[in-house]
């Protein structure tokens, strides 16, 4: 289940995916199965070669590309989610997801 994201934000995040683009977005969000997590970030691009190889610099396997529907992604959480974003520049997501350094080992 998501929630806390915007129509408009979401709108953009496909329209981006669409053209082929690298697009990021993060919502609150809660599953059962990853009780430790509370917000994910999807990374989706309509281009799934392309997607794959960005994801490879991050360690991130084609397999692990959620397939269903016209918009392909990966989900991000956790410490990988962290990474990944600090890495592409998003402080003002991880602020506003309060989403600090993972003290994981």
């Amino acid at each position: 289940m998501a929630f806390g994201i915007k129509r408009d934000e979401l709108e953009r995040w496909k329209q981006q995916v669409q053209r082929g683009q690298i697009a990021f977005i993060t919502h609150y969000w809660y599953d059962p199965r990853f009780p430790d997590s509370y917000c994910v970030t999807k990374v989706g691009c309509a281009d799934l070669n392309k997607l794959i190889e960005w994801g490879k610099q991050y360690g991130l396997e084609a397999k692990w590309v959620d397939r269903r529907g016209p918009y392909p992604h990966f989900d991000l959480m956790g410490k990988r989610q962290y990474t990944i974003l600090k890495k592409e520049g998003f402080d003002p997501i991880l602020t506003k997801f309060n989403l600090h350094s993972p003290s994981w080992g």
